[in-house]
């Protein structure tokens, strides 16, 4: 993993309208992991968000993917899902501690998601900040945060997360408010907006788009047609993340593969 890379990927690798539309007709249940990621480059968990996982797991999905794929791990709902984020701390500690670092150098960023009605609040939302570890187990972690809630839509949310280090998510969704400013070492971006009657998710001219503005963050810039909060940050190679989740589903794997052709990834 290095600045200015771009990976492009899909949530889980478990869904049944996937067998004969993605994986081949009689691909086996216990392979679908070294399929997926035979035809992309990274793949949020979201598994990791409802139970935690042994050691050992992390450690088979680490050999079933080739050399430079990645896992970004979403977080438990028990960390995030709270009236008061700064009494966090116990779960946060639980959950990088359950055995993450088994994936080694396939560890991406940890996706902190936010339910819609949490609201903003500052003092508390930065003692949550500050309760992420930079490392476990000697092993450095990069975090990112999904909120939801129009209240953050500030240009003081994008100061707490610049100075916790933590990348903002930018959400193409059709349902919550977007934040395309970029904060961290690392963008984050989720389409959520997919539709069932394009093949690949999203129509080539809006997917030609999304390559553009791929190729733009990593290379440390910020798309001019994104909502933005506060000032660009500062101009950086950053790795960039892309994923394919929610909206159409069914579509996510070709809108992935369709993204990976035109960037390169």
């Amino acid at each position: 993993m290095k600045p200015g890379d771009i990976r492009v990927g899909i949530g889980g690798w478990t869904y049944e309208p996937w067998r004969g539309s993605f994986f081949p007709e009689k691909w086996p249940h216990k392979r679908e992991l070294d399929y997926a990621a035979s035809k992309l480059t990274a793949i949020e968990v979201n598994g990791t968000y409802y139970s935690s996982q042994k050691p050992a797991t992390f450690a088979s999905w680490a050999k079933a993917v080739p050399d430079g794929f990645v896992f970004a791990l979403k977080a438990s709902r028990y960390c995030t899902n709270r009236k008061v984020l700064a009494e966090a701390g116990e779960s946060i500690a639980r959950f990088t501690g359950q055995g993450i670092v088994e994936l080694g150098d396939r560890l991406g960023p940890i996706l902190w998601q936010f339910m819609a009605t949490k609201k903003f609040d500052p003092d508390d939302f930065g003692a949550f900040l500050k309760l992420l570890p930079a490392k476990q187990d000697g092993v450095a972690l990069r975090h990112a945060v999904q909120v939801r809630h129009e209240s953050f839509q500030t240009p003081e949310f994008v100061a707490l997360a610049r100075a916790a280090g933590v990348a903002i998510v930018y959400a193409d969704s059709t349902d919550y408010p977007a934040i395309a400013d970029v904060s961290g070492d690392l963008v984050y971006a989720r389409l959520e907006a997919a539709v069932e009657e394009e093949p690949a998710g999203y129509s080539p001219a809006a997917l030609d788009r999304w390559a553009s503005a791929a190729r733009r963050w990593a290379e440390g810039g910020a798309p001019v047609d994104l909502p933005y909060l506060a000032d660009p940050a500062p101009k950086t190679p950053r790795e960039t993340f892309v994923f394919f989740i929610n909206g159409a589903k069914v579509r996510a794997p070709h809108g992935a593969m369709a993204l990976i052709e035109r960037v390169g990834a």
